[in-house]
């Protein structure tokens, strides 16, 4: 039985108790830390789980395999060096971290315990996703010249709901660096090269209180050729027509709303799948375990999440200064 510590037990933590529900027979919850003495109770309770209001006391004094950490998003990096230096695997929600520095703390602490640590990119697990990347990978549209993704979605957000996301200093930006971040490693998990410039616009169309961005468009370029073009938006929700992921390449074109998943060639040749519905969480826990189990890597690590990362701070920087940013290397 694996044993995790989950720290952070706010609106996030829901979709990854029930993941780890469905696979209680090989993983489980057996600590939760909370700053709030309320919160952390609660949970405890919920979870049969020792509550702690330190997270980093349960790393000490708690029986674990690993940690789970839910936390608002400036608060990530501190949890992730802390597990790794008692030797914790790491399952981190996104965004790994916020700035070059930060992703630099992680990467090393990360190398120099040996841990596993997995980037909580749900929408990995998608089956359109899995089975677009196998087309990709095989060949099926020969080599890729351009990939998009979105999500937008419109969002009652208001003042007194919003939180810590409101602030650029805590959520590290606006809607771009949160719910951006799905279509951005869904496009790097996509596109198969390192990231390695990027240029946006950046609106706040409705959510006017924010500090940061309700909406943005971004086009990145990777290094094996591949452009990339996100769009994603708290503000609205796109036209109908709009693909959730798409990509063209030189023999043809594959697209997919999430749920179906279909490719024409320009010979002629055309096939679509359908799928059975994946709670994305749960299968993202699954798979978690099973790393864990097997040594197997994830398929996102510590790696992948600071790339992510890279592509929005260049996207931000680019916004900023009206110019094609670099995306900063920092594992270099």
């Amino acid at each position: 039985m694996i044993k995790v510590g989950l720290i952070g037990g706010g609106g996030i933590a829901n979709a990854h108790i029930r993941g780890y529900a469905e696979h209680a027979d090989k993983i489980k919850i057996a600590a939760v830390a909370d700053a709030v003495e309320e919160t952390a109770k609660k949970r405890g309770d919920e979870l049969d789980a020792a509550p702690y209001t330190d997270y980093k006391k349960m790393i000490t004094e708690a029986e674990l395999d690993a940690v789970d950490i839910c936390l608002p998003h400036h608060l990530h990096a501190d949890a992730i060096v802390a597990a790794a230096e008692a030797g914790l695997n790491v399952l981190c929600e996104k965004p790994l971290c916020l700035n070059p520095d930060e992703a630099r703390q992680v990467n090393d602490a990360v190398k120099k315990s040996g841990i596993t640590l997995m980037s909580a990119h749900n929408q990995l697990f998608m089956p359109a996703v899995a089975k677009a990347k196998e087309l990709l990978e095989a060949g099926v549209i020969g080599t890729v010249y351009e990939v998009r993704t979105t999500d937008s979605f419109f969002n009652n957000f208001d003042p007194a709901n919003m939180g810590w996301r409101a602030h650029a200093e805590t959520s590290g930006g606006g809607e771009l660096i949160d719910t951006g971040y799905h279509p951005s490693y869904l496009m790097l998990h996509l596109a198969g090269g390192v990231p390695v410039e990027a240029t946006a616009m950046l609106s706040t169309h409705r959510l006017k209180f924010m500090e940061g961005e309700d909406s943005a468009q971004v086009l990145i370029r990777f290094d094996n050729g591949v452009v990339g073009q996100l769009v994603t938006s708290w503000a609205y929700q796109p036209a109908a027509v709009t693909e959730r992921f798409s990509a063209v390449g030189e023999l043809g074109s594959l697209h997919s709303d999430g749920t179906t998943l279909s490719y024409r060639l320009r010979d002629g040749k055309e096939e679509s799948f359908t799928f059975d519905k994946v709670e994305t969480f749960t299968a993202e826990i699954g798979h978690f375990a099973h790393c864990l189990e097997t040594g197997e890597r994830p398929p996102h690590t510590e790696k992948e999440g600071i790339e992510v990362l890279g592509m929005i701070l260049a996207a931000y920087e680019s916004a900023e200064k009206k110019t094609i940013a670099p995306v900063l290397n920092v594992l270099a």
